[in-house]
């Protein structure tokens, strides 16, 4: 039973779609409303609607470490959906926390986790109903302070006056010290001002708020500077060094409703060694840190039985590559065969271990395997360090359809740079040979049901900040567009083309995706006008306006195209430049000059390619690699950089 009241009448309740979105009080739940060591409330948020925050796995961590400290209770809070968004506006009802269902504007701290660029207006909703004032600068101690945290945060310019401050890199290190500073200065009496200004000495905090910035007459930037002497130039992203023996969730929030992650998440190491020249994860994320597998195998047991979870997964950006995943899955397989609990593998490669697990884990008959070859052509692939041949994904799939599969998705993206027609009508080419492979490898009298289908699908690419294309230009709509009729026109052509299915995204969002990922300051006014003039939810393609986006960023004498389609040289000031992501822009610069000239650069574990992570001295940096390590000095970086 709660002891508390629900921030919603029953009336209310039985209005909207899903009340147990917003109910709280879910299995693992933490509640400490009578507990009297608590002196620091925090929220943290996910701005989007609770399925979508509740499959989040770094909340749930920061979750459980919050709560493991006697001194601070952390809740959660979530967008409202648009059926109880209208509701509490006409009924003036603030935006509440699930656990005690109290207003979010008498908490000490709000923790928005920033995964996207086109939640930001669902940021601004977050804020507006809690009764926080949208920008940094009219708030006071009587509100909470507003802190961004997530991928995002890595060009936090176009936000950067709706947050107090932004923490840069992973949530386990740092927190700690903040709360106390804050609980230091709450104590002596503090100005709001004095305390952020402490804040931002903490490493990883930017307080936007004490940095200015100067533009030339074109628009670019000129100057980026703190406004104290103390304060630092360059932002230092924050690491777990040892992910072995940090916080994790041994018992995660269970949900009383489906979520899109209804199950259990085994985190089994970050970072990536792959180095593809689109992803910004693969550089964010460096070095690549492994968690012990004995540590992995408790985790597991442990959480499948603090959660009653049917299904665990297997969290990674390349799970093929971590070193002990043989033994962790066959523990796995073991482990959750008395309990019929599944097993779900993202991230691996195909091959004929991977294919071996799989139909061990999964029902083939249901079961469709992904491929991620990302360009048509191999010169293409190339160019974006993709690392994968079209033999291996032959091979892969004469393996699968072997193995009794025979439905496979496929995902590329259009407006890669130095793209041609020629490779775009390879995505047609290579689609049309996979199905070839199914009926030259499966004789007739095995071919059981529908014969195979290839799914296409085809995004467009965004250049990323801290990736080796930041330098790269994006494609207007017309040519996204252009480029996926020469697609869809492709497939038509190829002899398999019955077999052959092909999707792609909206051009309109990616470009306006494009505008967040690369913006600066300028941008804030018109993301508050079109928060103002409605707009919220605009990842969910029903409730997306473009015409309101691009009607605002006019009024605000913004333009699209220089923030997308402008070429940028290689000595302009990024909005970003202020930050240290761990790899170093002269690495980029080295990455961007090798895709122009079609040449790859080997993965990490096999030779070290000087991106300036091995100073934290961790994971794949420390281990001994079959060809001879690149030293690179800073010297040589200047050097390499204005080749």
């Amino acid at each position: 039973m709660r002891d508390y009241k629900l921030a919603l009448s029953d009336e209310i309740l039985m209005q909207v779609e899903k009340p147990a979105r917003y109910i709280g009080n879910e299995v693992n739940a933490v509640n400490k409303a009578n507990d009297p060591n608590v002196d620091i409330r925090f929220a943290m948020c996910f701005p989007d609607v609770y399925e979508i925050g509740m499959s989040h796995l770094g909340i749930q961590i920061l979750y459980d470490m919050f709560n493991q400290w006697e001194d601070v209770w952390c809740e959660r809070v979530y967008s409202p959906w648009v059926d109880l968004d209208k509701i509490m506006r006409e009924k003036n009802i603030p935006l509440f926390a699930l656990e005690s269902q109290d207003p979010i504007k008498d908490f000490d701290f709000l923790g928005i986790t920033i995964q996207y660029e086109m939640c930001y207006t669902n940021i601004l909703q977050v804020l507006d109903l809690a009764g926080i004032p949208l920008r940094t600068k009219s708030r006071t101690w009587e509100h909470p302070i507003v802190v961004g945290g997530g991928p995002c945060v890595y060009n936090p310019e176009p936000i950067a006056d709706f947050f107090d401050i932004f923490y840069i890199g992973e949530g386990e290190t740092r927190f700690r010290e903040l709360i106390d500073l804050y609980k230091e200065a709450k104590a002596n009496g503090d100005s709001r001002e004095s305390f952020l200004r402490k804040a931002a000495q903490i490493p990883g905090m930017y307080v936007p708020g004490l940095y200015e910035v100067t533009y030339k007459e074109d628009g670019t930037i000129a100057s980026f500077e703190p406004i104290f002497e103390e304060l630092p130039r360059t932002i230092h992203k924050e690491m777990v060094t040892d992910v072995s023996n940090t916080y994790y969730p041994m018992k995660p929030v269970v949900p009383f409703i489906k979520v899109t992650q209804d199950r259990v998440v085994l985190e089994i190491q970050r970072g990536c060694i792959r180095g593809c020249r689109f992803c910004q994860a693969g550089q964010l994320y460096r070095p690549v840190r492994e968690r012990d597998v004995e540590v992995l195998k408790k985790y597991a047991v442990e959480m499948l039985k603090n959660t009653g979870h049917e299904e665990i997964s297997l969290s990674s950006l390349s799970s093929s590559d971590y070193s002990q995943l043989e033994e962790l899955v066959n523990f796995l397989i073991d482990e959750c065969k008395a309990t019929s609990t599944n097993i779900s593998l993202p991230s691996l490669r195909i091959d004929a271990f991977s294919l071996d697990v799989m139909s061990k884990v999964q029902d083939v008959k249901k079961s469709s395997l992904t491929f991620a070859p990302e360009a048509g052509s191999q010169r293409l692939r190339n160019v974006i360090n993709k690392g994968l041949t079209e033999e291996v994904i032959l091979q892969g799939s004469a393996l699968a359809f072997k193995g009794g599969w025979s439905r496979v998705k496929l995902y590329f993206m259009l407006g890669l740079p130095t793209e041609t027609e020629e490779d775009i009508r390879g995505i047609a080419e290579l689609s049309n040979k996979i199905a070839s492979t199914y009926f030259e490898v499966v004789p007739k009298e095995e071919r059981k049901g529908a014969p195979v289908q290839i799914v296409a699908s085809t995004s467009f690419f965004i250049p990323k900040p801290f990736t080796p294309f930041q330098w790269a230009r994006m494609n207007t709509k017309e040519e996204f567009i252009e480029k996926a009729y020469i697609t869809r026109r492709a497939v038509m052509e190829q002899l398999n083309q019955k077999r052959i299915k092909y999707n792609w995204h909206e051009a309109d969002v990616s470009i306006i995706e494009g505008v967040l990922a690369r913006g600066d300051r300028k941008l804030a006014d018109a993301i508050e006008m079109i928060y103002k003039k409605g707009c919220i939810f605009d990842s969910w393609t029903e409730y997306y306006k473009n015409d309101v986006w691009l009607e605002s960023l006019a009024e605000c004498g913004l333009d699209p195209a220089f923030y997308t389609t402008r070429e940028r040289s290689l000595d302009e000031i990024f909005p970003w430049d202020f930050l240290d992501c761990g790899v170093t822009k002269e690495f980029l610069m080295r990455e961007w000059k090798k895709a122009l000239n079609e040449e790859v650069s080997l993965n990490c574990k096999t030779q070290c390619q000087g991106c300036g992570a091995n100073k934290y001295g961790v994971g794949i940096c420390t281990v001994d690699r079959t060809a001879k390590c690149e030293v690179v000095t800073e010297s040589s970086n200047e050097a390499e950089g204005g080749n």
